[in-house]
């Protein structure tokens, strides 16, 4: 049980988990690559992997951490390919692309395009940090690093995705 007391899912078969989580790993896919079909490719990676071992994954309850620490290692493994290496340079937010009718689909377009420009590592411990709300310890176990590691990479993308929002920071904070 988790601590607001209710039960934890335990899947039974792989095509039961794969229904349950298949949106979530690709949204944090997406949110960890900046790119919706290379999401596609990593989270397809990763359920392939989690069924190759689903027979010897005995603890069905750390499956979600699991394909979250298989999924950060393919991200972050193919940032690291040089025909895939990323340019960290910020692009210009244009009001255009910016639908007006919705604050939360301008608010989530801000924040993934500063995201696209912060180094992959530090990427992904922002997302797993404040966007899957795992505390330092499970981020640091999910990444394979110390909590020191985890730490330092949430200061260093905060600062970077602060250098790159600039004003439009403000608008990611709630209102009040």
């Amino acid at each position: 049980m988790d601590e607001a007391g209710e039960r934890e899912f335990v899947p039974d078969t792989f095509e039961e988990y794969f229904r349950a989580r298949r949106d979530s790993v690709r949204r944090t896919a997406f949110l960890l690559c900046g790119d919706w079909h290379r999401a596609d490719d990593h989270a397809q990676a990763a359920f392939v992997a989690l069924h190759r071992h689903w027979r010897r994954i005995r603890d069905r309850g750390a499956l979600d951490a699991w394909m979250r620490r298989t999924l950060v290692r393919a991200v972050v493994d193919e940032s690291r390919r040089p025909w895939r290496r990323e340019r960290f340079t910020p692009e210009p937010a244009h009001a255009s692309s910016v639908p007006s009718d919705s604050d939360a689909v301008a608010t989530r377009h801000v924040l993934v395009d500063g995201l696209r420009s912060v180094p992959p590592r530090q990427r992904a411990v922002l997302v797993l940090r404040f966007l899957d709300g795992l505390d330092v310890a499970a981020t640091a176990t999910a990444l394979g690093c110390s909590e020191g590691t985890v730490k330092s990479q949430t200061a260093h993308g905060l600062a970077a995705l602060r250098t790159v929002l600039g004003d439009a920071l403000d608008d990611l904070r709630p209102a009040g």
